[in-house]
């Protein structure tokens, strides 16, 4: 759904895009010698490691996105996942500023990007590790850590023509979503482009908005997009305005009907199938509780008569922007690791590989993690609550993988800096 906190995405603490890196490694320079990037990059480790407050480290415009505590939590998380970071590994300088970056943990290497300030104090300004290289892990390992997690989980990898190579959790358990439903969408489109109903080079006029994420609820009213650039701004970057903007271009009746057709165990836990703007508007106001109890024909009718225009957003956003969950059980869109494995399928029997190509624009793995793999798509889902990260591979064979991980806790937030991580492992078991 909403991608909650974005600058918290893989280790997430960036604040703006990274330059491409170079490749030269540069020599760990003794204290008293070292610059200020390798000065900060030295004090990574602390940082993970809980030992030095983020304020001595971090610049002001950084923990104006990301807070002290958050950074503090993150690095609780990666260090209950990988053990105590031990060193700077190397450095990798594309400038005087700006590096990427290896740190030692415990139980694995994790790489990713700094920045600092080109005028002293040269505090961090952007900090990014979005690749786990695991040292000594295993299934039983990476099993026992979901097992761990608060609420309840479950990961699939493996062949979706074939048996699984790692399992947690029941298969057949639906697991909320969040905006990785916008995968049916995208089926439901590709299906109707290939039985010539629509077209991809199809253009709708914006009209109605959602709440962010996304960038077309801030566009001007009556923009033409083509279905293609809904599509990819829905997959990419979870765009929530283009996502409603698909379902009323392909129906939503359509819609439920590529979920059933995918042979979803359960489409009844989410029919009506919702627009993102319902959704937030149930959740955040004093509906959804009813919407909950009610049957698919009284819930059809309340979302007939729903007010979406004209609603307060402050109280929606604050609700999803880091409150407590919210009806994740009811209100929501549903599948298991089962059900997603039926989905990937019907994905990648497509003739049309436009769809698939719209899902690898974003991978939200790291070059290391790509590693091996010929193709990557992908989609998550956020919200209280409620994580979602699902993979579609092709490996240099040619056979296709899923990786899928669902994490639902209705008591307590979810972070996805966790579930990235154990989804890096599993895929580093395969090597």
């Amino acid at each position: 759904m909403r991608r909650l906190a974005p600058a918290l995405l893989s280790l997430g603490l960036a604040l703006a895009p990274l330059a491409p890196l170079a490749a030269q490694e540069a020599s760990i320079a003794e204290p008293s010698q070292a610059t200020p990037l390798q000065q900060r990059t030295a004090q990574v480790v602390e940082l993970l490691n809980g030992t030095l407050a983020p304020e001595e480290a971090m610049a002001a415009s950084f923990l104006q996105s990301v807070s002290a505590e958050q950074i503090k939590a993150i690095g609780a998380q990666l260090t209950s996942q990988f053990g105590p970071a031990l060193a700077v590994e190397k450095i990798e300088p594309v400038s005087p500023a700006r590096a990427a970056i290896t740190i030692r943990m415990e139980r694995a290497l994790a790489s990713g990007g700094i920045a600092v300030q080109t005028e002293p104090p040269g505090k961090i300004t952007e900090l990014l590790l979005q690749n786990f290289e695991p040292i000594d892990d295993s299934a039983a390992k990476i099993a026992a850590d979901l097992a761990a997690l608060p609420g309840s989980a479950a990961a699939w990898f493996g062949p979706i023509e074939g048996e699984p190579e790692f399992v947690f959790g029941d298969p057949q358990q639906p697991y909320a979503l969040g905006s990785t439903f916008k995968l049916y969408v995208l089926s439901a489109l590709a299906r109707a482009v290939e039985e010539g109903r629509l077209g991809w080079d199809d253009v709708v006029t914006l009209g109605d908005k959602s709440f962010p994420s996304g960038m077309l609820q801030d566009w001007p009213e009556g923009a033409p997009l083509t279905l293609h650039t809904a599509a990819t701004l829905m997959i990419s970057i979870s765009d929530n305005t283009a996502t409603d903007l698909l379902i009323d271009a392909i129906g939503r009746e359509a819609v439920e009907a590529e979920m059933r057709a995918t042979g979803h165990s359960a489409p009844e836990l989410s029919t009506p199938f919702l627009k993102t703007v319902e959704f937030f508007v149930l959740k955040g106001g004093d509906q959804g509780e009813a919407y909950a109890r009610a049957d698919e024909a009284a819930r059809r009718v309340m979302l007939e008569q729903l007010a979406t225009q004209g609603v307060d957003p402050a109280p929606i956003l604050d609700l999803f922007s880091g409150g407590a969950p919210r009806l994740i059980d009811s209100v929501e869109w549903f599948a298991s690791m089962a059900d997603e494995r039926l989905l990937m399928r019907r994905l990648v029997a497509l003739e049309d590989d436009t769809a698939r190509k719209i899902m690898a624009v974003n991978t939200a793995l790291g070059e290391s993690a790509r590693e091996g793999w010929e193709y990557v798509g992908y989609k998550g889902g956020s919200e209280p609550g409620v994580r979602n990260l699902s993979w579609l591979l092709r490996d240099e064979a040619g056979q296709w993988h899923m990786l899928a991980l669902g994490w639902n806790d209705p008591q307590s937030a979810t972070d996805t800096t966790t579930l990235l991580a154990i989804a890096q492992r599993i895929l580093a078991l395969d090597r």
